[in-house]
């Protein structure tokens, strides 16, 4: 019997806390409610979470600093981080993945769809792990299996959504991938469009990455097309 998915969601709303946890709970989900930020990164101190489900709007540190927080602090680094926004809250979303979030949903949501995002999300790290392989381009090298960068030997601080983004491009080193195709990569299925998200998350990596992030050796933008990651990074 495959194990239960341990989430933590840190949101004020006592009624919507308890109604998510009620869902997904007959989904194999265990869900966890911290009813703000200090008390969230207080639960992610003592156990192993799986996905967090943060709201942006918190009383005291807003879900944006949690998610800084929680980006910063090397053992949290790689636990999956869906931000929930108000609906048509552009700044929210682009900020939120700015600072590491792997997906978001806007408020209201249908439940079913905050569970295929969670599914979607976890099953893209599962992906990356089942390649068992390494890549490598110049300093850069990634292992799938251990879901670790390094670059020049040292290792890179990368969120979930950054890895497997880079996953997907290394999988496809000197092949051009369009937005389209790279949303398609990473969801597992077809979400409301936002490929302007796929910029952002590129923008994080090569600031991460590249010694000159205005001249990229790793992660080449091709004009109208997309991205493709170099075969020989130097």
């Amino acid at each position: 019997m495959a194990s239960r998915i341990a989430a933590l969601l840190i949101d004020d709303d006592a009624r919507l806390g308890a109604l998510v946890k009620e869902y997904l709970g007959r989904h194999e989900i265990d869900v966890t409610v911290a009813g703000d930020g200090e008390r969230g990164l207080a639960a992610l101190r003592k156990r192993r979470f799986d996905v967090v489900l943060l709201d942006v709007m918190l009383p005291g540190a807003d879900g944006l600093e949690v998610c800084r927080r929680i980006r910063a602090t090397p053992e949290l680094a790689a636990v999956a981080v869906v931000m929930l926004t108000a609906r048509g809250d552009d700044v929210d979303r682009i900020v939120g993945l700015e600072l590491g979030a792997d997906d978001y949903l806007p408020k209201p949501f249908n439940p079913r769809e905050l569970l295929a995002r969670i599914r979607a999300v976890l099953r893209r790290g599962r992906t990356a792990q089942a390649a068992g392989a390494r890549f490598r381009t110049g300093r850069l090298e990634i292992d799938f299996e251990a879901r670790e960068v390094t670059l020049a030997g040292k290792r890179q601080m990368l969120t979930s959504y950054e890895f497997d983004l880079l996953a997907a491009l290394a999988r496809a080193a000197g092949r051009v991938l369009s937005r389209e195709q790279l949303l398609d990569a990473l969801r597992g299925t077809e979400y409301e469009a936002f490929d302007r998200s796929i910029d952002v998350h590129v923008s994080k990596l090569r600031a991460k990455l590249e010694d000159d992030p205005k001249e990229p050796r790793y992660i080449k933008t091709v004009r109208g097309a997309g991205y493709v990651l170099s075969r020989d990074g130097d």
